[in-house]
């Protein structure tokens, strides 16, 4: 099994990433929608490069979510498992956390 790209570190720059990957998907769709309803010779020239380029992006865009479960589900199967190898440490941290969180609440 390959884990180079299933590390469990996330990656906070792949969210905004997929999000501006999907509008610019969802716009280009509507692009070509549009050039479809013209007649055009070098627009359907352009319209067929435009859409192989879309078909690429939306590929990618598919690869990306679904490495983004990999690793995130990687993740939960580690946090899971240390949860089960060390459960007093991790109610410390959690209570900790919570109290933390209350504290900070609690202030406003």
């Amino acid at each position: 099994m390959d884990t180079r790209n299933e590390t469990p570190h996330p990656d906070t720059a792949q969210d905004p990433l997929a999000s501006v990957l999907q509008a610019l998907v969802a716009e280009s769709e509507e692009l070509v929608k549009h050039i479809q309803r013209s007649g055009n010779e070098q627009m359907q020239v352009a319209r067929d490069r435009f859409e192989t380029t879309l078909a690429c992006a939306r590929d990618e865009l598919e690869a990306l979510q679904d490495g983004a479960m990999r690793r995130a589900r990687r993740a939960a199967k580690v946090a899971d498992q240390a949860v089960h190898e060390h459960p007093y440490a991790s109610m410390g941290v959690a209570a900790a956390v919570g109290a933390l969180i209350g504290m900070l609440i609690s202030r406003r």
